[in-house]
């Protein structure tokens, strides 16, 4: 029997990366699977790194059914409310209940200081990584409490989520806002036995972070950085002598929350960093 045998997982971002890999994770220990994702790139995002696409939500697909569990993939923007609960409630029709979110969507905007970064660039991260947590909340809390079997959501902030971090207000006034949303959710959910905790990873090996314009964050004079170049300043950044976690260190922690083993785990913040925040 898996650790989340028979539960359902909401899971949005799970196109590839940490969202696919929490899926995968979850799956290999009894759930079955609502994703969703925007699969698509995002206007005023391709100066970053490249959205994920349709075929790369297919291969969630997949790889999910491939270890024999059931999944509920949409294409849906956790911007649009509407499309959102639309998509977590067919897969709520079709899979029987909901017991276990992670809302794990968001983008990575660098590079300018606070006072050159555009309305648009804070709104755009913003809308997706606070908003967009706050809808999948909004979408999901009504049928926990309806279920009244008690959940765990556990929503994915950031290192970022914990100090300050420079060439990135945006991302860092977003992630910050997860934690609030957790903290007052944990408080209004916990009657209902529904868990509310968020999880704080350093640099993640995914496309977020190992791209040429995030290497360049960190070193601005080298025109086309490298992974192998990059890899011994992120090294500096931790305290444990790694550049960055992997997708799976991350999926371990979400399922620790979503599991029994943390029943009485809520308004948490779990780091997942290497020992970033303590530098």
């Amino acid at each position: 029997m898996g650790r989340v045998d028979g539960k359902v997982a909401f899971i949005t971002g799970a196109a590839r990366g940490q969202g696919r890999s929490h899926a995968l994770r979850l799956a290999q220990e009894g759930a079955d699977i609502i994703a969703v994702d925007i699969a698509e790139s995002i206007p005023g995002m391709d100066k970053f790194y490249p959205g994920a696409t349709e075929e790369d939500l297919a291969e969630t697909v997949r790889q999910v059914e491939a270890l024999d569990r059931r999944i509920v993939a949409t294409k849906a923007d956790v911007r649009d409310y509407d499309a959102l609960k639309s998509a977590l409630d067919a897969g709520v029709a079709e899979l029987g209940h909901v017991d276990i979110v992670s809302a794990n969507a968001g983008i990575f905007a660098f590079g300018e200081q606070s006072q050159l970064v555009t309305d648009a660039e804070w709104e755009m991260v913003n809308d997706i990584n606070a908003k967009g947590v706050w809808h999948t909340a909004k979408a999901v809390i009504p049928h926990l409490i309806e279920q009244g079997t008690g959940g765990s959501i556990i929503l994915t902030s950031s290192t970022a989520g914990l100090k300050g971090t420079p060439n990135v207000v945006a991302y860092t006034a977003s992630k910050h806002a997860v934690v609030g949303i957790m903290r007052t959710l944990a408080l209004e959910l916990a009657p209902h036995r529904i868990r509310v905790n968020t999880v704080h990873p350093t640099g993640v090996a995914t496309d977020m972070i190992l791209n040429e314009a995030t290497f360049r964050l960190f070193m601005p004079d080298v025109e086309h950085p490298t992974k192998e170049q990059a890899a011994p300043i992120f090294e500096t950044t931790n305290a444990l002598p790694i550049p960055w976690v992997e997708p799976i260190d991350i999926s371990n922690a979400v399922l620790f929350l979503a599991s029994d083993e943390a029943r009485y785990v809520t308004g948490t913040e779990l780091k997942v960093d290497a020992g970033y925040t303590i530098k």
